[in-house]
């Protein structure tokens, strides 16, 4: 995205509105390499947009009308030329950057007949996944992940709180400073504290709000969920437990079958939680800044188990800055007893 610096971080007015009942709200709108970043007039976050997914409804009208997605409840209206000009052109570096469908299929077409003459390299099981892995873009993570999460929460119950997350889940998200930043939301019965799926997405168990005093404990589990998913993606993990025939045919259609997603969801939701290294953990929470004793002090109350995270704590003195205000907290904490 270099040849579009001039485009980092311009900002102009806009209208958002949260949902077609809300009413529309004057907010700043700032444009970063990747993302759309809402705050209303004191440069509070309201919403963080994936670029790749934003969608113009009005193409050629002024003022531009957006949304963050096709499914999507909120819209923002944009009256600034030069804000306009800037989404597009960025989307549009952004699109001839990704790999083309029909080119890839091309390409991993005459690729495979290619390895198949040669000996078949890529015949091996762990090559094939691998190079999946790598070239899947953000857009196709995205939508495998949304996939993935419907059919979990067949499992686990739908999402708390409004269907895009709640403003709450987005300060947190805005706190760990991911690129783009992660999409978290909190189911009823997860089974386990925190899970995460394709295209950044991350679901937190109730208990990981309910059960505790702060949000530092959630916010926690989310950096442990990132750290996770940097070391090893959540779209490899799924592809290395699927079949080969997964992996081929996302290389050449564009299309995880519903039945392995399906079957998917009820296994990873029996998967144990990754292992991480005490020190990578540590360094997470500081940039993040976040302590990390209520995290530990969640995994094992005794502190046993994990007095590393708690003699090492890099905020233990409570110097950390505040992650949400009380009333922000208690609305959280009660997000899956409302509606």
């Amino acid at each position: 995205m270099t040849a579009l610096d001039a485009y980092l971080r311009l900002e102009s007015t806009g209208l958002w509105r949260a949902s077609p009942e809300a009413q529309r709200r004057d907010v700043y709108v700032f444009l970063g390499d990747a993302s759309l970043v809402i705050t209303d007039k004191a440069e509070q976050p309201l919403a963080h947009w994936s670029l790749p997914a934003v969608e113009r409804l009005n193409p050629g009208a002024v003022p531009a009308l957006f949304i963050p997605g096709s499914d999507a409840s909120e819209t923002l209206e944009v009256d600034d030329i030069e804000m306009i000009s800037a989404i597009e052109k960025v989307q549009k570096a952004m699109e001839d950057a990704a790999p083309k469908p029909g080119r890839l299929r091309l390409w991993i077409a005459l690729g495979l007949t290619t390895c198949i003459l040669a000996g078949g390299v890529f015949w091996l099981p762990g090559a094939v996944v691998n190079h999946a892995e790598r070239v899947v873009p953000l857009a196709k993570r995205v939508e495998i992940g949304t996939q993935l999460q419907a059919h979990i929460m067949q499992l686990t119950g739908q999402a708390c709180g409004p269907a895009r997350g709640s403003p709450e889940l987005r300060v947190i998200a805005q706190r760990l400073d991911d690129s783009p930043p992660a999409r978290l939301f909190v189911v009823p019965a997860l089974t386990r504290a925190s899970l995460s799926l394709p295209g950044g997405i991350i679901l937190l168990d109730r208990s990981v709000l309910e059960n505790h005093d702060t949000p530092d404990v959630a916010a926690g589990f989310a950096l442990a969920e990132q750290l996770a998913r940097r070391e090893r993606t959540p779209l490899l993990q799924m592809l290395e437990s699927t079949s080969l025939r997964t992996s081929l045919g996302l290389l050449t259609t564009g299309v995880v079958d519903d039945d392995t997603l399906k079957d998917y969801a009820g296994r990873v939701l029996r998967s144990d939680p990754p292992a991480l290294e005490t020190d990578d953990l540590l360094a997470a929470f500081r940039q993040a800044r976040v302590p990390s004793t209520p995290y530990a002090m969640a995994l094992d109350p005794t502190g046993e188990t994990t007095l590393p995270l708690i003699e090492a704590d890099p905020f233990s003195a409570g110097t950390a800055p505040e992650l949400l205000p009380d009333n922000s907290w208690v609305a959280l904490q009660t997000l899956c007893e409302q509606g």
